[in-house]
């Protein structure tokens, strides 16, 4: 799905979190970016990367509509929830959600 590579400037600065694989989610663009707060402003040196694998397990459970760097599927998800994840699946089996297309990612 993607990596964490550590910087030189690790622990006093946060690693560069990238998806690899194309996702639809509020909180990933579809270059992979994350937009995750202790990636940012609440990173801390005595944070490790279990702790962002923890992160970023929630943010796949639990999607912040209310920071979004995909808005399209932030409104989506605040709008109508059920589009939302049916928009998800589509992604995650292949295929085209809108004008943006998705590589399968299930088997």
């Amino acid at each position: 799905m993607g990596h964490i590579p550590l910087g030189p400037n690790y622990p006093h600065e946060p690693p560069k979190v990238k998806c690899e694989t194309a996702v639809y989610h509020p909180n990933i663009d579809l270059d992979g970016n994350v937009c995750l707060n202790i990636l940012r402003e609440d990173w801390k040196p005595v944070l490790t990367v279990n702790s962002i694998v923890y992160g970023l397990q929630y943010l796949f459970l639990e999607p912040n509509p209310e920071d979004p760097l995909n808005k399209e599927a932030a409104d989506e998800l605040q709008s109508n929830r059920r589009l939302f994840e049916q928009h998800v699946q589509r992604a995650m089996r292949g295929g085209y959600v809108g004008s943006s297309y998705f590589e399968r990612c299930l088997k």
